[in-house]
């Protein structure tokens, strides 16, 4: 059985998918863009992005009643590798201690035009 997640304070899915999916006591997420919450709009730069992504995901992880610290993988797009550095320390400041294990990769594209993009997997 699973229940589907609906976050309040995220931005709408871009497209034919939920926010989360609650399996027994594992959530996983659909992938979270720097979209503002409320204007639907990507803010400027990848550390903008950044911060509203890791914003939108902990809304994300708060409507399954879950937080940060209950993450145990997560991977990231970007638009750009060379900002590879850039989002490491943005990332640390939302996962200080005992980060989760991580994948990134460059992508292509990401939808609406986004330069950063994250989706994780969390535990209760």
């Amino acid at each position: 059985m699973n229940q589907t997640i609906t976050a309040k304070h995220a931005p709408a899915a871009v497209g034919p998918y939920c926010h989360a999916k609650l399996a027994g006591n594992t959530l996983y997420t659909s992938g979270q863009l720097g979209l503002d919450p409320v204007t639907g709009e990507l803010p400027q730069g990848v550390e903008a992005q950044a911060a509203q992504a890791l914003e939108n995901l902990r809304a994300v992880l708060n409507a399954a009643g879950m937080d940060l610290d209950d993450v145990v993988k997560t991977t990231v797009f970007l638009a750009d590798m060379d900002d590879f550095s850039t989002i490491n320390a943005i990332y640390a400041k939302y996962f200080p201690d005992d980060a989760p294990a991580r994948s990134c990769v460059q992508a292509a594209a990401l939808p609406k035009g986004g330069l950063f993009e994250i989706e994780a997997i969390a535990v209760r």
